[in-house]
């Protein structure tokens, strides 16, 4: 029940927040890295790909408040600046959305990593703005490919 409540949990603190696995809106994936390994290379990852860490948030505090037994659950927020300025100055309803984000939490011996699809949370008919969510949806999928096992 806790695991399911946990998984939950994962999906609603990102809703802006691809992998082996692929649900209709959500990518996740699973590593047997253990969870500072796998978090470090996250963060390579996205460096690689050419994002700026914006900042990583523990969530951890307030489910050990609730009953949970767990120190190891991150929020990884990243983007570009330019592009995330772009989309501010542009679209200003989209600005609650970013950075973007990955949960990654640790589920016994393995690390989970999930976020929603970019394309599923932004929309817009404006060519540019569908290649910015076309090429972070791209990016996001690669990094989960990468980390998957």
């Amino acid at each position: 029940m806790k695991l399911t409540m946990l998984r939950v949990f994962a999906l609603l603190v990102g809703l802006s927040l691809t992998a082996a696995s692929v649900a209709e809106d959500i990518f996740m994936t699973r590593t047997q890295q253990t969870f500072p390994e796998a978090m470090l290379e996250l963060q390579q990852k996205i460096k690689s790909h050419g994002y700026t860490l914006s900042r990583v948030q523990r969530v951890d505090i307030g489910l050990t408040k609730s009953g949970y037994k767990t120190d190891k659950y991150r929020v990884v927020f990243f983007g570009k600046a330019e592009e995330i300025k772009w989309v501010g100055d542009t679209y200003p309803e989209w600005v609650p959305y970013l950075p973007l984000k990955i949960a990654i939490f640790s589920e016994a011996q393995d690390t989970l990593l999930i976020t929603s699809d970019p394309e599923k949370i932004f929309f817009s008919e404006d060519a540019k703005f569908k290649k910015i969510i076309s090429q972070w949806k791209k990016d996001i999928s690669s990094i989960f490919h990468e980390m998957a096992d």
